[in-house]
């Protein structure tokens, strides 16, 4: 096995930051050291087989994106990144797992769902890779079938108050998978939004012939949000089952899981890049030569951006530095503007929904620690440490400590990364929403498993490498 030494960095974690040699024996990190440690009393850069420079950088735990969807069938169409082309993306930006979704929808098995999943990653992923559940049609069967879902190391499962017809629950559905996961101690992820009431906007809006893809934002409404995120947690209140909200965009959603955390519930929170950066007044007024007000489709996903004057971005950081919002993940589900987003040219509603960003996760975070929104140690809790106690990975993910994966990123403060198409972007899109953003900082190296997958600006890495993550039961909960 190759041991490497990573040696001059400053290792930083979620509780602090100093300067430290740290060593990798084959797959696994051996020892985090004082700089400049023996072994036996030799030079310990000398007795291993690879030694990095990490010099003036930052030695930080892989990322872990605990919320992708590569090759999802969605609108009439499906992800433009497949699990090889994702998880290569993942790799460039310093992720070194990913926790995706399996599908079922209304009317299929679970285990059908799932085993088709494990066919469409197993032997094509550059990183290591774990399973979320989707049931989108809870009856007997799929109750069931929850209960093999941790033989499965599947410890978490996600409902859609959304989206009827394809993955919507109602609320009695709700509170029977909440009750089966209580029993099994699974965490139950929530796409909050009144689908059924969206949809009444939605075709009014249309109606009405107002279909530009800015309508979008304005028939998910935010209160629509706040409603569905507050029924959630009284179901899981009713039930004692610990919830997880997904991409959550209202300031007043995270009101509600603030108010549910401070009155000591397990209510847990997610939000997305695109809810820190984006605005819904930035996709009225994009336009091209090419799309005319249609570029706007670049932006549209769900939960949908949301109004930069109601403060909405400005709450999700402030959530972040408070813990009422505990994990920043994508949502990572492209789609082409070619022959897939436009789909809804001249009808908002068929647009498939969804953003490319999981090759940028780590840099647009790390943007916020220049900018002074979140220090560095959080910036590593909230993109590493705590998705892997979140989701049952803590020890061997998200920590640089002896016996965990030596999943490492030697991060460069005084880099620069330019993001768009042709730059950094490495996702299977043909356009990219952060096109033009700046970053003061770049992932120089990227260890998986031990394994330099991203170095001296070339990909170094291989299909396959990834291995499937079987996961614990939720290590989060109070």
């Amino acid at each position: 096995m190759t041991t490497t030494l990573l040696t001059g960095g400053e290792v930083v974690s979620a509780t602090g930051r100093g300067p430290a040699d740290v060593l990798v024996d084959g797959t696994r990190i051996a020892a985090v050291l004082a700089p400049g440690s023996t072994l036996l009393g030799h030079d310990l850069a000398g007795s291993v087989d690879r030694v990095i420079d990490a010099s003036g950088k930052y030695v930080i735990p892989g990322g872990i994106d605990a919320h992708t969807h590569m090759q999802l069938p969605f609108g009439g169409t499906e992800a433009s990144d497949t699990f090889e082309t994702g998880t290569i993306a993942a790799a460039w930006g310093g992720t070194t797992s990913i926790i995706d979704f399996a599908v079922q929808r209304t009317g299929e098995r679970v285990e059908d769902g799932l085993a088709a999943w494990h066919e469409k990653a197993a032997g094509n992923c550059a990183v290591d890779y774990g399973f979320h559940q989707i049931i989108g049609g809870v009856d007997d069967d799929a109750l069931k079938a929850m209960e093999r879902l941790v033989e499965e190391g599947i410890t978490s499962y996600k409902l859609f108050m959304a989206y009827p017809g394809v993955f919507y629950s109602d609320d009695a559905q709700v509170l029977r998978a909440m009750q089966k996961a209580a029993d099994l101690g699974l965490l139950t992820m929530m796409h909050a939004e009144n689908g059924p009431a969206i949809d009444v906007l939605a075709a009014q809006l249309a109606e009405s012939g107002r279909t530009d893809p800015y309508f979008h934002g304005v028939a998910r409404a935010w209160q629509l949000e706040e409603e569905a995120t507050h029924r959630a947690i009284m179901l899981a209140d009713v039930t004692g089952a610990p919830l997880y909200v997904v991409h959550v965009s209202a300031k007043q959603a995270v009101a509600q899981i603030a108010g549910a955390r401070d009155a000591g519930k397990n209510v847990f929170g997610e939000t997305c890049p695109q809810y820190l950066y984006l605005s819904l007044e930035e996709q009225l007024g994009a336009s091209s030569e090419q799309w005319g007000a249609f570029e706007g489709a670049k932006w549209v996903c769900s939960t949908p951006l949301r109004s930069r004057a109601e403060g909405h971005q400005e709450s999700m950081w402030r959530a972040l530095r408070t813990n009422d919002l505990q994990m920043v993940s994508t949502d990572h589900c492209p789609f082409c503007m070619k022959d897939q987003k436009e789909l809804g040219l001249g009808d908002f509603r068929k647009i498939p929904n969804g953003i490319g960003s999981v090759e940028h996760r780590m840099d647009l975070m790390y943007q916020g620690v220049v900018t002074g929104e979140i220090t560095l140690e959080r910036w590593v809790e909230l993109t590493s440490t705590t998705p892997a106690r979140m989701f049952g990975l803590a020890g061997r993910k998200g920590v640089i400590a002896p016996g965990a994966d030596a999943d490492v990123v030697v991060y460069d403060p005084r880099g620069r990364t330019s993001i768009g198409v042709g730059k950094t972007h490495h996702m299977n899109m043909d356009h990219s929403a952060w096109e033009g953003f700046e970053v003061d900082g770049h992932v120089d190296v990227v260890l998986s498993r031990g394994e330099v997958v991203v170095a001296d600006g070339q990909f170094h890495g291989r299909p396959g490498h990834g291995e499937y993550l079987r996961r614990g039961l939720t290590q989060y909960l109070a």
